[in-house]
C-alpha cells in the first residue's frame, strides 16, 4: 500500500509509504487524502492532522511523473488534468482546513510533496531537508498552489526560487515562508507521540529550535536588485557578471523557456491576488496546456525517462518566449476556469 490512513489516540495520521520512489504523490494518494480530511473535518475524536512519510531521503519528491508521462506521451491529455484538477482542489481544502495541519518533511520536500505538507498550519522541516520548486527543469511551473508560497516569500526571493529550483535548506525554508518550525529529527518521534496521545499542536512549537543560518539570507540583498524586471529577459540582462550571476544565469536558462517566462508571471499575479484558489487556478490554465502546447512531455523525457538531460525545449531562448506566448499560455481555458 503506497499510504497509510489511520485514527490513532488524538489524530489523524497520514503516513506516505512509497519511499521507493521518493514517495512520489500518486492519483489514488491525492483521492484517499482528501477523503480522509474530509471524513476527520466534523470527527471530534480527532483534534489535529499529522502528515509524515517513511523513508530518509524525502517526505515526497513530487508528483508521479511516470504516470504522467506514461499517458500524455500518446496524446492523452485528460488524465493529467484530471490529476492536475482533483489535486489542486486537495492543495486548497488543506490551506484552509480547520483542523491544525501539521507536516513532518525530512529530504526532499518538491512539487507536489509541497502541496500536501506546505500549506499546512505546522510546517516542520528538520537537518536533512531540502525543499524546492524545480518544475521549470521538466517543462512545467512551480504549482499545487507554490505560486502563492513563493509570491508571499519575502522581496524578490519567490521570482528567484521559481525559475532556478533552489534547493532550500531548513532555515532557507523559514526564511521564504515555506516552513514554519525547526525540530531536531531525532525528537520527530517523541513528537509524535505527544501529539497522539494529546492532540495538542502547541507541543510543536515547544520542541522548535532556532536553524543554522542558511546561503538564502546572504542571496536576498543580490536577488531583491535583480529580480524586479518587468519580464524575464529583463532580469537576465540586470544580472551581475560574477559567479553568483553566472550561476543564477545557468540555472535559468537550463529550464523551459515556456515555463520559465510563465513563472515569472505566475508568480506576479499570485502576489496580487494573494488567495490560494486563485492561485491554483493560474496555475491550472498552465499544467493544463503543459502537454498539448507546452514542454511537458519532452522535459519528463529528458529528466526521468531516456535521462540524457538534453531537453529540446519548443523555444531555443528565454529571448524567443513572446508577451503574447506567455498570456496565451495563461489565458482563461474554452469552458471557463476550473472550480476548486
Amino acid at each position: 500500500m503506497s499510504i497509510r490512513i489511520r485514527k490513532i489516540g488524538r489524530i489523524g495520521q497520514i503516513t506516505l509509504q512509497r519511499p521507493e520512489a521518493l514517495n512520489a504523490v500518486t492519483y489514488e494518494m491525492v483521492l484517499a487524502i482528501e477523503a480522509a480530511l474530509d471524513g476527520w473535518r466534523d470527527d471530534d475524536d480527532v483534534a489535529c492532522v499529522l502528515i509524515d512519510a517513511e523513508g530518509h531521503k524525502a517526505f515526497s519528491a513530487g508528483g508521479d511523473l511516470q504516470y504522467m508521462y506514461d499517458t500524455a506521451s500518446k496524446g492523452d491529455f485528460d488524465a493529467g488534468r484530471t490529476f492536475w484538477r482533483d489535486e489542486y482542489r486537495l492543495n486548497a481544502k488543506i490551506a484552509v482546513y480547520p483542523k491544525p495541519y501539521i507536516a513532518l518533511c525530512q529530504g526532499f520536500t518538491m512539487g507536489g510533496g509541497v502541496g500536501v505538507s506546505l500549506h499546512g498550519s505546522h510546517r516542520v522541516v528538520g537537518e536533512s531537508s531540502k525543499i524546492a520548486m524545480p518544475e521549470c527543469a521538466v517543462g512545467l511551473v512551480p504549482d499545487v498552489g507554490g505560486t502563492l508560497l513563493l509570491a508571499r516569500a519575502p522581496g524578490r526571493l519567490g521570482e528567484y526560487l521559481g525559475v532556478t529550483g533552489y534547493r532550500m535548506n531548513a532555515s532557507d525554508a523559514i526564511l521564504a515562508g515555506f516552513a514554519d518550525y525547526f525540530i531536531p529529527e531525532a525528537e520527530w518521534s517523541g513528537l509524535t507521540e505527544a501529539l497522539i496521545e494529546t492532540g495538542d499542536a502547541s507541543a510543536v512549537a515547544a520542541l522548535a529550535q532556532d536553524p543554522e543560518d542558511g546561503p538564502l539570507m546572504g542571496l536576498r540583498a543580490q536577488v531583491d536588485e535583480h529580480f524586479g524586471g518587468e519580464r524575464l529577459t529583463d532580469i537576465l540582462a540586470d544580472l551581475p557578471d560574477n559567479d553568483w550571476g553566472a550561476a543564477t544565469v545557468k540555472a535559468i536558462r537550463a529550464g523551459s523557456p515556456l515555463s520559465t517566462n510563465c513563472t515569472i508571471e505566475l508568480v506576479r499575479r499570485a502576489r496580487t491576488g494573494d488567495e490560494i484558489r486563485a492561485a491554483l487556478q493560474q496555475e491550472y490554465r498552465f499544467t493544463s496546456r503543459s502537454a498539448s502546447e507546452g514542454d511537458f512531455v519532452e522535459g519528463i523525457r529528458a529528466a526521468i525517462i531516456d535521462k540524457d538531460r538534453n531537453p529540446r525545449w519548443r523555444h531555443a531562448s528565454v529571448e524567443e518566449v513572446t508577451a503574447d506566448t506567455v498570456a496565451a499560455m495563461l489565458s482563461e481555458p474554452l469552458g471557463g476556469d476550473i472550480d476548486i
